[in-house]
């Protein structure tokens, strides 16, 4: 549609995805969440996808969440609806939590502004990869709201205390700050650089088995909240399962033979 607030381009398995509301500096409205959901399970369901690229249109990734939903919400419960903002709260929850399960690799492209909503989606990728003139803030209690949907994966991402220390002061990082304390992966010059670094990552995904990808992520988000000692017995009948298929057979044919191997689409 010539009014979608994404562009979306496939290379080579890589579908990229642009937040594409440059005036807004990408303010998540509630049509580019159902659009990033929309464009997410199609990419699963393709069966050709390996990994998808999230970056922002205009110099920066996304200024947070759209003020006009959030207006129209209250107008709503003055209406009488009084599970609308929480509505539309939850649509945003839902996404990041779709990102953070799905089986696909997922890399982010952190340029210029990043708050709110576009940190929680910085949050639940796989790799996260910042330019240098990248600054991320978690800036709600200073508006006197809640990151309510981002904390959960913000302290998953930096841990209970430096999540803290966000919340408590609603502090703007810049992009070496962010990646002092694990926020970002890794911190790159804007530009040709940033595109660079953004290309070798993609080449090591490519080079992993899109099954064995998907299987570990579903191991580790369970290893989150599961002693390692109570996940024995199911990971090694995961790994017999995936040494078996075709995956694991080919990965140590390949590494026998000395070639890289080909991975069949998933």
């Amino acid at each position: 549609m010539d009014d979608a607030t994404l562009a979306v381009a496939s290379r080579g398995g890589v579908l990229h995805v642009t937040l594409n509301r440059p005036a807004q500096r990408n303010a998540m409205s509630l049509r580019m969440v159902d659009e990033l959901r929309a464009v997410l399970a199609d990419a699963e369901a393709s069966g050709d996808v390996r990994a998808i690229v999230l970056r922002g249109a205009g110099g920066h990734f996304c200024a947070g969440a759209d003020l006009q939903d959030m207006a129209q919400a209250r107008q709503r419960e003055l209406a009488g609806d009084s599970d609308a903002i929480a509505a539309v709260n939850a649509r945003f929850g839902q996404l990041c939590g779709a990102f953070a399960r799905t089986g696909l690799a997922t890399i982010a492209v952190l340029e210029g502004t990043v708050m709110g909503g576009g940190l929680g989606l910085a949050c639940v990728v796989d790799v996260a990869l910042a330019g240098q003139g990248a600054q991320l803030r978690l800036p709600e209690t200073s508006l006197g709201i809640v990151p309510a949907q981002i904390a959960a994966f913000l302290v998953e991402r930096v841990g209970g205390s430096q999540a803290r220390r966000l919340a408590v002061t609603g502090s703007r990082l810049d992009a070496a700050q962010a990646l002092a304390i694990g926020l970002v992966h890794e911190v790159h010059e804007d530009g040709a650089a940033l595109d660079a670094a953004l290309a070798a990552t993609l080449a090591q995904v490519l080079r992993c088995a899109p099954g064995a990808i998907a299987a570990t992520k579903a191991l580790m988000a369970q290893a989150l909240h599961t002693p390692a000692a109570d996940l024995i017995e199911d990971a090694a009948r995961l790994f017999a399962r995936a040494a078996r298929g075709p995956e694991g057979v080919e990965g140590m044919t390949a590494f026998l033979q000395k070639r890289s191997p080909s991975w069949a689409p998933q």
